[in-house]
């Protein structure tokens, strides 16, 4: 069972990091897969708002505040659908931040699965305070 648990991971995965081909940030581009009873929920990419440019940075080179994350995007996405992500996994390109992990929490999400680190890590010890299942793959 796990090495077939390991193969759908390894799987969702490539499919969040084609996903993430699809953000406008040329910073860092994020892809997101919620995935409950092996069918896909929600995905979600980095970007603006519904509405606004497709300009991920300013002038500098910096984000833009209002960017939203890819898990959020995934998760938003979900709420406005008839599905629910209580007990879902959620693929994720690079592990959340403290913001978003708030909101994997809020959501009822069960697992996290990723394969690049963020270069902070308390989105991950939130998690992991809060009893979510996380797992680091290389792919």
């Amino acid at each position: 069972m796990y090495d077939k648990q390991l193969q759908f991971d390894k799987r969702y995965l490539e499919m969040a990091r084609v996903w993430a081909k699809n953000s406008y940030c040329k910073r860092r581009q994020v892809g997101a897969l919620l995935v409950k009873d092996k069918m896909i929920i929600s995905d979600g990419y980095n970007g603006t708002p519904s509405g606004f440019e497709n300009v991920c940075e300013d002038e500098s080179g910096s984000t833009k505040p209002y960017v939203l994350h890819a898990e959020a995007n995934a998760i938003t996405k979900v709420a406005r659908s008839n599905n629910s992500s209580d007990g879902a996994t959620l693929y994720v390109t690079t592990s959340p931040c403290i913001e978003c992990a708030k909101l994997i929490i809020q959501a009822g999400i069960k697992r996290v699965v990723y394969f690049d680190n963020y270069r902070i890590e308390d989105g991950l010890i939130l998690l992991k305070k809060a009893g979510i299942e996380i797992c680091y793959l290389e792919i």
